[in-house]
This record gives structure tokens, sequence and C-alpha cells, in this order.
């Protein structure tokens, strides 16, 4: 009834005030008439354009709309279907928790690997299929600890008393130990007989960092529950240390299951080609059919071009995890516009540039030409005394024989103006106290060592403007 009177209204409205009052109508009110009948839509009215720049329009839409879902892919906001050459893994791990969540059966595992070689991927992917069966929907609760966040147990307890939502349960409970506490908490989590309890799954992240609190207190307590059968627990670490169970006292060895699944890449760089084009690639259900086609054959004729062959080799020579094939490939999808709307090997050259720039040769490249003499002098003294620290005092000494020889060339700096420049390298990070503890000995006298490689000092004296031709001399004396 209400609409009805709202639509009569409103076409009152239309009649007495003309057609281009018809137009503000329309647009406020969300409505549109077609064919003398009145409809509901959802956004504003088309506006009437050429061919030509509905066409720019809807390839910038394309672009925009592509670089968001391979953004959102590059960025691990999305998990992959499937975990990529971790079949045996992932089974491995799906099975354990599947026992857990579904026959209440307590388990400990430890996922072991380097740093990108998709641990956190992998649990994620095994706990996404996990909640999708029916039994550990409603039934699981899932309990997320950080070694680095987590710093001590009373940390971690209070932590784990939040994300089981038991605080009001605890209240101003004083307990007499972690244990009591501890079981206090999977006390709570009954449904009502004892037989049957809510399945936890404690995932540790940075488990290393665990094993240094004081007695090992949550390890301890955590495996005990895992071992006995008063809960079902499942505890899960995740570490990119392979000594690990070496850290761990013996108690808390004893109740650990010795569990172990390992994450080392195996790919080949004919597979690493494959993922890159898998990554790039846009999906079959993607709104524009024609710029997907087109899209994605660019991405195969890229992946078979030399130089774009060349630089992902190097990259999977220096590093087989995907976080830094991700970054490269991040950056070349960034430089992708409406002017060229595929990626093209220019790109990818810039991305690798971009990513394999040296951060110290850069800060080298700001630094004045006094900094630059005493990154010499340093490099003299390193091999004279064949990699043995300096101090100040030496460098001085080294610096003022040079400005002896080539007093012609090089303007004379008085000592407290050599010594600020030492500072800034000591600022900078280019150089590095030997003693990092609190130091009684004179600043002149504190003993010092070089960051700098050989190649780097070179490379900025070639690019630096205007460098004295003495300086550059001294430096490949210094170096050759």
């Amino acid at each position: 009834m209400a609409n009805c009177l709202r639509l009569k209204i409103n076409l009152c409205i239309v009649r007495f005030r003309g057609p281009q009052s018809a137009t503000c109508c329309q647009r406020s009110c969300g409505h549109r008439k077609y064919a003398g009948q009145w409809r509901e839509i959802t956004g504003p009215a088309p506006v009437k354009m050429s061919k030509r720049r509905s066409a720019a329009l809807t390839g910038a839409q394309g672009i925009s709309l592509a670089q968001k879902l391979l953004r959102e892919r590059l960025c691990h906001q999305k998990l992959p279907d499937q975990p990529v050459g971790l079949d045996s893994q992932y089974k491995h791990l799906l099975e354990l928790l599947r026992r857990t969540a579904v026959h209440g059966e307590s388990n400990s595992v430890l996922i072991v690997g380097p740093r990108g070689s998709g641990k956190t991927m992998l649990l994620g992917c095994v706990l996404r299929e996990l909640m999708s069966l029916k039994e550990a929907q409603k039934n699981v609760l899932l309990v997320e600890l950080n070694g680095l966040l987590q710093t001590d147990d009373k940390i971690a307890l209070k932590e784990i008393t939040r994300q089981l939502h038991l605080e009001n349960v605890v209240g101003d409970k004083v307990f007499g130990s972690f244990a009591e506490n501890l079981a206090f908490l999977l006390e709570a989590l009954k449904k009502g007989d004892k037989s049957s309890s809510r399945p936890v799954l404690f995932v540790l992240d940075e488990f290393d960092l665990f094993a240094h609190h004081k007695n090992q207190t949550l390890l301890y307590n955590l495996l005990d529950v895992s071992q006995s059968a008063q809960t079902p627990v499942a505890v899960l670490g995740l570490t990119c240390r392979l000594d690990v169970l070496e850290l761990l006292e013996k108690r808390v060895k004893s109740r650990f299951s010795h569990r172990q699944i390992h994450l080392f890449s195996s790919l080949s760089f004919a597979q690493y080609l494959d993922v890159v084009r898998a990554q790039l690639s846009l999906p079959p259900d993607f709104p524009d059919p024609k710029f997907s086609d087109e899209w994605n054959h660019s991405v195969t004729k890229l992946c078979e071009d030399k130089t774009v062959e060349e630089i992902l080799r190097r990259n999977f020579n220096g590093s087989k995890d995907f976080r830094s094939l991700h970054s490269l490939l991040f950056l070349a999808v960034s430089r992708v516009s409406v002017s060229h709307s595929t990626l093209r090997e220019a790109d990818l050259i810039e991305a690798w540039r971009l990513i394999s720039v040296d951060s110290k040769a850069n800060v080298l490249h700001g630094l004045s030409i006094l900094e630059l003499c005493l990154i010499i002098a340093m490099k003299h003294l390193n091999d004279t005394y064949d990699g043995e620290p300096f101090n100040f005092q030496m460098v001085h000494n080294e610096f003022k024989k040079f400005i002896q020889r080539k007093s012609h060339s090089i303007h004379k700096f008085e000592k407290p103006v050599v010594m600020k420049a030492f500072e800034h390298l000591l600022q900078l990070e280019l150089v590095r106290p030997v003693d990092s503890g609190v130091c009684k000995v004179q600043r002149e006298y504190q003993l010092m060592r070089l960051m700098l490689e050989h190649g780097q000092v070179m490379e900025a004296l070639q690019k630096y403007p205007q460098c004295p031709t003495d300086v550059k001399q001294w430096a490949l004396s210094a170096f050759g």
C-alpha cells in the first residue's frame, strides 16, 4: 500500500514539474522509466557518450579489475585453491587435524621450513578444508599464538582466555599454577557431559621462541594435555629452525609426538615458470572474456621471452620461495596502464632493477667526498692489517697521508670536521663498532669494522658526479 502511494506521488511530481524535474526525481528516488513502466535500479542513470569514450572506460575498468585481482593474489590476501608442490604434506596435516576435530584424538606436530617456504599458507589451506567439514564447523575452536607477541607465559595465557571467550568465566579467580589455570579453561569448554569436549587447535607461530620462556611452562602443559585423555587438543608449531627439538627440555620433549612435516622446495625451473604463468593469468570467470584472452596470451608470450626467462632464472637461483617472486611480479603488474594494457618485457626488467637494487650502494651515492675518502682509508687499513678492526685515529692518519701526497687537489679538513664525517658513517651503519656494549674508551680509539664490499664502493665512485681523479686512483690502489 505504502509503495503504491509513493509511486502515485512520484508520478504526480513528474507530471507537475515537467521533463527536467522528472530526471531529478528519477536520480534521487532511484527509479527510471522504461516503455511507460517504472522499475527500481541500483546505480545512477547512464550518460550518453561516444563509442570511443565508452571503449576507453571499459579498457580502464578491465585493467583496474585485473590489477585488483592480481594484487590480492600476490599480496597473500587470498589463499590458493591448492598448495603448489606440497600435496603429501597437505594430506598428512589434514588427516591429523581431521582426527582431532572429528574423532577427538589429540595430536602434536611441527611444521619446519625456511622463511617463505609456505608453512602458513599450507596451514591456512588445511584449516579451510577442515572447517568445510560439517562435523568441524560448529565444534572446533582455534587458538593462534605468536612467539613474537606472546613473550611470556602470563601474556600467552591471557591471549588463550581471550580467544576462547572465557574472560567472564575466569573472572577474579586465583590459580596456584599455570597448569591449574589451563585445566580450568579446558574444563570450561565441556559441552555438558564429561565425555564430550570441544576440540581445540593451538597454533604456535615462531615455535622456537616459546622454548625460551621460563621453564617452558606453556609448552609443557599444552603437550601434557595433548598426551593425556582429558580434552581433544592439537598443538601445531611453525618454525624455521631445524634444531628446534634440541631447544626443548627433557620433560617437554618426552611429551611431544616427534611428528615433523618438513617443507623444502623441490621445484625445477620449468615448474617455476608454470607457477609464474599461473600467478599472472586471469581466471576463466573474468567479466570481460576478450580482455582476459588478450592478457593471458601476453603472459604466455612474456614467459617465452629470453630476457624475461633470464631474469626469472636469476630470481630462482637467488631464492626459490614465492615471496620474492610475488614481490617481483607485483611491481611488474603495477606498471600496467591504459597506454599499455598488457604486461611487457620492459615492465619486468624495471621491476627486477628496483627489487635487486643495493640499498647500501644507494646510500654511498649521497656521501660527500670527505666521507668517501674515509671509506677508502678504512679499506687500506683492512688490506694492511688483514681485516683487523680499526679506530678513528688510524683512519685519520691514513687520510692525512693521502692529503699530504695530493694537497693540490683535495681540500684540507680540520680533525673535528673529519670526526663529524666519521660519526655520520657510523649513523648510516656503514661502519659498526666491534663492542656493541657500553664502552669507556674515547671515541677516537673505539674499534670499528667496515660493512661494505669492494664492488659497492667502486660503483659509487663511478657514478659519483665530478669525483676527483686522485680519489679514484687512490681507491683503485686500495681495491686493486
